[in-house]
């Protein structure tokens, strides 16, 4: 191995702000370079940084996390903006530095922006080394029996649990060897990440820890205490059998084989079954980037192109409503307000919310990735619009156009007593379990014995459900007869 204790290495962080299991920074530290430690905010690379408002609050308060971890190790984290071929120009220029490492990405934009930048670096004469870790797998060597690429979960599952075991999670660096002369850095602050005049993410700071602490805590408060049932209860967003851990995976605060790892040796103490399902939603999240790998266009056209004719209805009022959760739906609208008041919303209500829009109101579910994207603190490019097209039907391995959810009947299975509904629909909470699903079926008596005004103080219905799965189902036939 060759002596690198006098050259100075950039270590480009992107979604990786943690300082374990990070691949090209253990290498870095092992190697004995003088690490500096870079963020660059991209403003051309759409997908790559931030993909909303939501998850920029959630980048604002990591950064200052990772940042002040950095400094436990006598580091610091150098932020920059603009193009990464134009900030590394500018800072190998400033520190004489040899070599460049990276843990890969997968989405399209980042990719390019690699691949071009790889190129230059190395014309240039500038060791550039780059790392596997976001996801389980590398979507170039995975493929099906027959070497192609998969299009369907199931076997995709099989194919990576049968390919061993991640590698063990790697501690992070005792300390980190800093370079002769530090660089000069912008400052958080001048980035305006956070939301001022109005705040409205004042709601995120009770619900959440931004950074690598926050996550393996909420990891090791799962485990003990949510893992258990997971599979059976996990639907139930009253509950209290959710990880929580998608907003650190989004940003890479905590990398997919720690949560893997974590669920080793488990099976004395939990069904096997909780944490094979645990598993498989960490997978499915692999299985999003594999499809968005390979088909870039993912979260903009039809995977299924048949759905290309789909007659989608132009119905901004509608759309609006959803957006605020006032659809006289209290699932939806409980599923939509919590999103805008917490950066976040529970799987199942996620797929009973998509589908009242794509399917009750027949909006094309671009609108709704489009908005998950800008409000979701967990938003990731891969997984939300594969989640779209699969509710849509439109996808990869999808679920059937006809699967079309009943918002009813689904908060009276998944939210019995309606402790989610009184939650964030509070102008419901004296509503008895046996309507709060259904306020607009509820006599008069009981809805004045709860204080509800229909179309006052809750809306009405903004559609009839039954009228609008067979419009939806007229469409869906019309398409098919094409």
């Amino acid at each position: 191995m060759p002596d690198t204790r006098s050259k100075t290495l950039i270590l480009w962080f992107r979604k990786d702000l943690r300082l374990s299991d990070h691949a090209a920074l253990a290498t870095a530290a092992a190697e004995g370079f003088r690490i500096l430690p870079l963020y660059i905010r991209e403003p051309e690379a759409v997908g790559t940084g931030p993909l909303g408002a939501a998850q920029e609050w959630w980048l604002h308060h990591s950064l200052d996390a990772f940042g002040a971890s950095l400094q436990g190790l006598g580091s610091r984290l150098i932020l920059r903006s603009g193009p990464a071929e134009t900030v590394f120009a500018a800072l190998l220029a400033e520190t004489g530095a040899s070599a460049v490492f990276w843990n890969r990405r997968y989405d399209p934009c980042g990719i390019a922006i690699d691949k071009a930048l790889k190129a230059k670096l190395i014309v240039d004469g500038i060791e550039v080394r780059t790392f596997a870790g976001q996801i389980l797998h590398e979507p170039t060597k995975l493929k099906t029996g027959a070497g192609g690429n998969f299009r369907v979960y199931t076997p995709f599952w099989k194919a990576l649990d049968n390919s061993g075991e991640p590698p063990e999670p790697i501690p992070a660096p005792p300390a980190l060897p800093a370079p002769d002369h530090w660089p000069d850095s912008e400052t958080l602050t001048d980035w305006g990440l956070l939301p001022t005049r109005p705040n409205w993410a004042r709601g995120f700071e009770a619900e959440w820890q931004p950074g690598e602490a926050g996550a393996h805590k909420r990891l090791a408060a799962f485990v003990k205490s949510g893992l258990k049932g997971y599979r059976t209860r996990r639907d139930f967003p009253g509950e209290a059998h959710i990880s929580k851990l998608s907003p650190h995976l989004a940003l890479g605060e905590i990398s997919p084989a720690t949560l893997w790892h974590a669920t080793r040796g488990l099976s004395d103490d939990y069904a096997s079954e909780d944490y094979i399902h645990f598993r498989k939603e960490v997978v499915w999240r692999d299985f999003s980037y594999h499809l968005l790998f390979h088909f870039p266009d993912l979260a903009t056209k039809n995977w299924n192109a048949k759905f290309d004719a789909f007659p989608w209805r132009d119905a901004p009022d509608l759309l609006q409503k959803w957006q605020r959760g006032q659809t006289g739906y209290p699932i939806v609208d409980a599923g939509m307000r919590q999103l805008w008041q917490t950066g976040w919303m529970h799987n199942r209500v996620r797929m009973i919310v998509a589908s009242f829009l794509i399917k009750d109101l027949l909006v094309d579910w671009r609108e709704g990735e489009r908005w998950f994207r800008d409000t979701l603190v967990d938003a990731d490019p891969a997984s939300n619009a594969a989640s779209w097209q699969w509710v849509a039907g439109s996808g990869a391995d999808a679920a059937p156009f006809f699967r079309i959810f009943n918002p009813v009947s689904q908060g009276e299975k998944f939210d019995p007593e309606g402790a989610y509904i009184r939650r964030f629909v509070p102008e419901l909470k004296d509503m008895p379990a046996k309507f709060i699903h259904k306020p607009s079926e509820a006599p008069l008596t009981v809805l004045k014995d709860a204080g509800v005004s229909l179309g006052k103080t809750y809306p009405k219905p903004i559609v009839d459900h039954g009228k609008a799965r067979d419009a939806a189902m007229a469409a869906f036939q019309g398409l098919k007869a094409e």
